[in-house]
């Protein structure tokens, strides 16, 4: 099944939530920038601004952009077809977001993907989505 771009929208806006500023400013400059525990030194998905662990605080740090696909699911009855997964980065934290830019068929857990920002609907921001490496 080959990839078709899909229209993407947006409901609010990044700048609601000041404490996600960091993240929404790195998808304008196109770069991953997430938040790492400064005690334990994981780094955190969803964006925040204390640890889950620890709840100290945390240093925005800019990510690879690489991973793996964790688990995936393919929207065929979409309109247009799209895959939903999880992406877990090089530097740990599962996110869920889609596979784009490739023919969904050749999609496995396990495959390398890195990054790629794409602009949503009306104005909204870019957020991350992710292709084969």
């Amino acid at each position: 099944m080959a990839y078709v771009q899909r229209k993407i929208s947006f409901v609010g806006t990044p700048e609601t939530n000041p404490e996600t500023k960091p993240f929404w400013d790195g998808c304008a400059a196109e770069k991953l920038v997430l938040p790492r525990c400064e005690d334990t030194g994981k780094f955190i998905w969803y964006p925040r601004a204390i640890s889950p662990w620890t709840f100290g605080p945390v240093k925005w740090v800019e990510c690879s952009g690489k991973g793996k696909i964790y688990t995936f699911s393919i929207m065929q009855r979409a309109d247009p077809p799209y895959c939903i997964a999880y992406v877990e980065l090089d530097e740990g934290p599962r996110i869920m977001s889609n596979i784009v830019d490739c023919d969904f068929a050749s999609v496995k857990i396990g495959q390398p993907v890195k990054v790629k920002f794409i602009q949503t609907e009306g104005g909204g921001p870019k957020l991350p989505f992710f292709a084969p490496a």
